[in-house]
């Protein structure tokens, strides 16, 4: 008769092996949360808004980028070399897996935008270029 015999490891000890072996079940999955607001004066954009699944990330780069024009009062956009796109970008600090930012982006004509022209805002884009996520608005603002 042959002897088998069985090499049985203390539950503890079978449980804390598998914990340490298995990979870290940390929740990363960066998302903004509700919609970016998007507020205006005089020539410039400002963006607010947070972002969170950012895991243990210590900072993220947000990027804002905007297309600005003059348009007259009959809602007409001149053909004049004031339509020009415009752009800003922050590190901002990530705390507990959220970032809150307020980025402000200005633009600088030449010609200025004066009355009885307007500054309008357009195709606003937010994104967060390290995790590779980004929320396009519209507009116009």
């Amino acid at each position: 008769m042959r002897r088998h015999s069985s090499f049985l490891l203390p539950a503890g000890v079978a449980i804390a092996i598998v914990g340490f072996l298995a990979p870290s079940a940390e929740a990363v999955s960066p998302h903004f949360v509700g919609t970016p607001s998007v507020t205006t004066s005089g020539s410039s954009l400002t963006v607010k808004g947070k972002e969170a699944g950012l895991g243990n990330q210590q900072s993220v780069d947000i990027s804002v980028t905007a297309d600005a024009q003059c348009v007259n009062r009959g809602n007409n956009e001149p053909s004049a070399e004031n339509k020009e796109g415009f752009g800003a970008t922050q590190t901002v600090p990530v705390q507990n897996g959220k970032a809150n930012f307020n980025i402000t982006v200005t633009a600088t004509f030449q010609p200025k935008c004066s009355p009885p022209m307007t500054l309008v805002w357009s195709n606003v884009l937010i994104a967060d270029t390290g995790n590779d996520i980004s929320v396009f608005l519209p507009g116009p603002f």
